[in-house]
Order: structure tokens, then sequence, then C-alpha cells
């Protein structure tokens, strides 16, 4: 593809350029303004105050201003009107004032009057600007189409037509075709849609009898300003029928070549922003969004301090014998099984952020990396007060180790399952395509996991061909952190024979095979497992975002 004769650099046109999807791909928790700002911060290196100044102006432009504090929604969230999220879906695209715009169906959805005003606001940021528009549209009105500078009729992936609306008209005369009263002209061609197929395929053959016009053959796209190929004083039915997507461009009212080189030429960095620029915006959105996800915040509070409640009402003051102490095993055991397979609640809120994440990227608004590091860091706090919550009632209730440094490193330990759950969900939402392909999935590992952590069958008894389950478990190193947090150093004694202590907690572990030695071993692994987790999810996002952008732009 050339621009202006030259070569462009997917790099850098996409700087040059917005891409506007026909799906809304935007967060529903936040606000409008929020949603402008957000991106704005992203793509430009500009202060503050001048972030605000550009955002506002671009609320009045796109007719957003009375609903800048209103949230974005979708079919679940409510929110503003489909017209409205549009117009979002723009702003997000034009904040770095592209020089060439493209949107996939912007009217798909839309009621007639939401369709007009969207493509009469684009017309108008076409001519105030200076800035090209392309976009794709089906069964446009007449009014819509009234307001195009040149329409590119398609058919079969062949060009059957492209120029001006009157330009067509005239094209549809020359076959013989008589446009109906009160029909649109657009409507009337995609309905004669075969018949100018034939006449096309008719005129090419009889021009590949001719070598000569065999080499007329012009494929570069060229940005022009108030330049017409075609006249339509005098209108040559060849030029009309052979026109390319040069035409489109050299009708419209665009950019200047002079603006659109310097841009081309000029060496800007890759990325607005520094990494840990990016880092510190994309924790700000992932804030926002978090506490305001009440089926996330609210209910998954709620969720875990009743769980610690009834969970300590039911194992209360277990004895320190051994029976209390098979006892505290259960627990044990429970507890790691119902931390780590209750996640699954917090995937479709992953893959929602994927497919935004997809779209981001591929405009270079950041880098992936960035991505990966904010959506860790922003879950760490939310996740320790869920440990906080849980393990305050059920170790105090149940009577487990009454050292407070035990107990700190009891919701250590409760906090790093928390991660390492959160941490999973995020790498295989990365990798599954929807909620109930990646729901199936995080059920089964889980319960592979659980099956080869010790508890239902020790280390010595597993197959050596499956031995490596063992050491890959996620249950194995925080029950083992349990158990030696529960019973090292804690001088009970489970059993008395003849007045004196006979087992006692560290007879346990021994026979197990753990010791105090293990304990931070244990701490380490957890958090080994986190940080391999996190970078294969992030290895995979990098991975489908060189697919998308078919360039290795990511980093």
């Amino acid at each position: 593809m050339l621009v202006n004769q030259n070569i462009m650099d997917k790099a850098r046109f996409k700087k040059l350029s917005g891409y506007v999807t026909q799906k809304d791909t935007l967060f529903p928790l936040l606000t409008v303004e929020e949603t402008l700002m957000f991106s704005a911060e992203l793509r430009l290196r500009l202060t503050k105050t001048e972030l605000s100044t550009k955002v506002n102006a671009l609320l009045q432009e796109l007719g957003l201003s009375h609903v800048a504090g209103a949230r974005v929604g979708d079919e679940k969230v409510r929110g503003i009107s489909g017209g409205e999220r549009r117009r979002v879906s723009i702003g997000v695209d034009v904040i770095h004032n592209p020089k060439v715009l493209i949107l996939d169906e912007p009217t798909s959805g839309l009621d007639s009057t939401s369709a007009l005003q969207i493509i009469d606001m684009l017309k108008t940021m076409a001519d105030t600007r200076g800035r090209t528009i392309i976009l794709s549209i089906h069964q446009p009105g007449f009014r819509i189409v009234k307001l195009f500078n040149s329409v590119l009729l398609l058919a079969n992936g062949s060009v059957l037509h492209h120029g001006t609306v009157d330009m067509l008209g005239r094209h549809l005369t020359l076959m013989g075709l008589q446009l109906p009263l009160c029909v649109n002209i657009v409507e009337f061609a995609i309905e004669s849609i075969e018949t100018i197929q034939q006449e096309t395929q008719t005129r090419q053959f009889q021009e590949e009898t001719t070598p000569a016009q065999l080499k007329a053959a012009a494929h570069s796209v060229q940005l022009h300003q108030n330049k017409k190929i075609v006249s339509d004083d005098q209108p040559n039915e060849d030029k009309i029928r052979r026109s390319t997507l040069q035409q489109l461009f050299q009708q419209s009212k665009v950019v200047d070549e002079e603006s659109i080189t310097i841009g081309t030429e000029t060496t800007a960095p890759e990325f607005a922003n520094s990494r840990f620029r990016e880092t510190i915006i994309l924790t700000h959105r992932f804030s926002k969004n978090i506490f305001r996800s009440k089926e996330l915040f609210v209910c998954r509070t709620f969720q875990m301090l009743t769980a610690g409640l009834v969970l300590g009402s039911i194992f209360y003051h277990l004895k320190d014998d051994l029976t209390g102490a098979g006892e505290r095993v259960g627990l044990f055991a429970f507890i790691l099984t119902y931390l780590l397979t209750c996640t699954t609640e917090a995937l479709p809120v992953f893959l929602q952020e994927k497919e935004i994440l997809m779209k981001e990227t591929s405009c270079g608004s950041y880098r992936v990396s960035s991505y990966a590091i904010a959506n860790g860091l922003v879950y760490l706090p939310f996740l320790l007060i869920l440990a906080v919550l849980f393990s305050t009632p059920v170790y105090w209730l149940v009577g487990l180790n009454p050292s407070f440094t035990a107990f700190v490193h009891f919701v250590l330990l409760i906090w790093l399952i928390f991660y390492t759950a959160n941490s999973v969900v995020v790498c295989f939402s990365a990798l599954v395509p929807n909620f109930i392909v990646g729901n199936s999935v995080i059920s089964g590992v889980m319960g592979s996991f659980f099956l080869f952590s010790g508890y239902f069958i020790s280390k010595q008894e597993i197959p050596s061909y499956w031995i490596f389950m063992h050491y890959i478990s996620l249950f194995k190193y925080p029950f083992e952190g349990f158990l030696i947090n529960e019973f090292s150093g804690s001088g009970k004694c489970l059993e008395y024979m003849f007045g004196a202590c006979a087992v006692d907690g560290e007879d346990v572990l021994h026979e197990e095979g753990f010791g105090e030695e293990s304990r931070w071993r244990n701490v380490a692994v957890m958090v080994g497992f986190i940080l391999i987790y996190r970078f294969v999810s992030y290895i995979i996002l990098r991975c489908k975002c060189y697919q998308r952008r078919a360039t290795p732009c990511c980093k």
C-alpha cells in the first residue's frame, strides 16, 4: 500500500490513523469523560490541564457534554444510549487527532435518526478538521447517502463503482437501468448488483483483448485535497468503471499531502508514555473498574467474611489432641479447595479486559508488558483485604496456633493462595476464547492439582509417571505451609501416655517429612508459581497481539 506514492510503514501509519470497530469495545463502568481521559493519557504527551482541555473540547464536538459524567454501560450495565456509545468509541480513536479515520459499519444497530447523527458528525469532522474518513456501511438512508463525497460499491471482491453518487447514477443509466421514483440510488444499485456485475465482466473481457490497456495499472492510495480525476461535467465512463481506491481520496476533502508526508517522515517514539507511566495510568483505570464492580468487590468481600465466620463456627475450638489434629488437616484441605476453586467468577472480567487490550495495543496505545504489570499490581491490595477478612474469624474461632506471628504467616499464605488463583485465571483467560471453555479448563486443572496435593494419596504412593503432578500442584505447598505453621513450635501435645507427652506437633511434621526449614521454601515456591503464570499470560497476550497486528510491534 502506498500513501502519497510512498510505502507506508504500519507502525507509523497507526499514529496517523484511527480505526473504529463495529462493536463498541469499552469499559461499561467508566464514565464517558473518564473513558476519553484515559485514552488521552495513554496516547498523548500533554500536561493534565492540556489533557482536560482537549477532552472537554472533544466532548463538545461529539455532542456528549451532557452525558460526560454518565457511565458508558452495556447490555448488562445501564448507561448511555447506543448512538452515544458509538460516539464514545469514535472519540477514543480520534483523541490523538488522526489524519485518516476508518470505521467499520458505524451505524450498525442504530436507529435511522442516530445513524444520521453519527454520519453527520463525521461529515462535519471531515470538513472542519480536514480529516479523511473511510467507512463501510450497509443500506444507508437517502439523507446519509447525500453526505458522502465518494462511494465505493463492492461485490465478490470486485469494484463495481467508485466515484460520486452522481457518477453512480450516470453509470447505471449507461447500462440501461432506470432509477425508479422515490428510490435510494445506492439501494437500487445493490438490488441491480447482478446486472452491474455482468456488464462489468463484459467490459473487462473486451479490455483484456487490448494489450496496451493492460499496462495501465495504478494501485496506490494517494491523499490530496480538493482534487478530482474525473470531471463531473465531462464524464468518462471508462475512467468511472476502472476507478480504484485512488479516487476515494482524490475526490474527498482530506488532509493535504504536505502535512501527511511530514507525519510519515518524522521520527517519533513508538509509544507516547514510558512503561512506568503506562503502568500508573492502567493501574488507575483497573482500580476504578474493580471498585465499581459490585459482583466482584462487594459480593466477594461479603463472601469471604461469611465463609470465615461459617467455617469458624463449624470447626469452633478444636481440641489439642490427635482427633483435633486430624480435623485441622481437614480444615486446611477444605480451605485450599474452596479458595482455589471459587475464583472463576473473575473470568468474565478478564475476558472483557483482553478484548479491550487487543484493540488498544493494536493502535499503539501502550505496551502489553505495561498491561501485565498493572494487572498484577492492582489486585494485590484487594486480595490482601479479602485474606484478612477471611483469616481473622476462621483462625481465632477454630483456635489455631495462638502465636501472633503464626497468625500473620497464616494471612500471608491465604493472600498468596488468592493471588495464585487470580494468576491462574489471568493465564487461562488469555488462552481461552470464552467463559464456558475457560471455566471447564480451570475446573479441570484445579481438580487435578488437588488430587495430587498429598491429601488423598501420599507422595510415596503416587505412581512414578504421575509424580511430576505432585510437584507442580498448587495445593501441595500451601498445604504444607498450613501444617508447618500450625504444628511447628506450637508446643501442643497431641497425645499423653503415663502422664508424659507421647506425640506432639513436631512428631507429626517429622512423620510427613516436613520441618521448619520448609516454611519459607513453600512461600518462595508459591511466589514462583505466581510469577510463572503471570509471565505465561504475558507471553500469550503478546503473541496474540503480534498475530492481530501482523507486525512485531508489541512490547
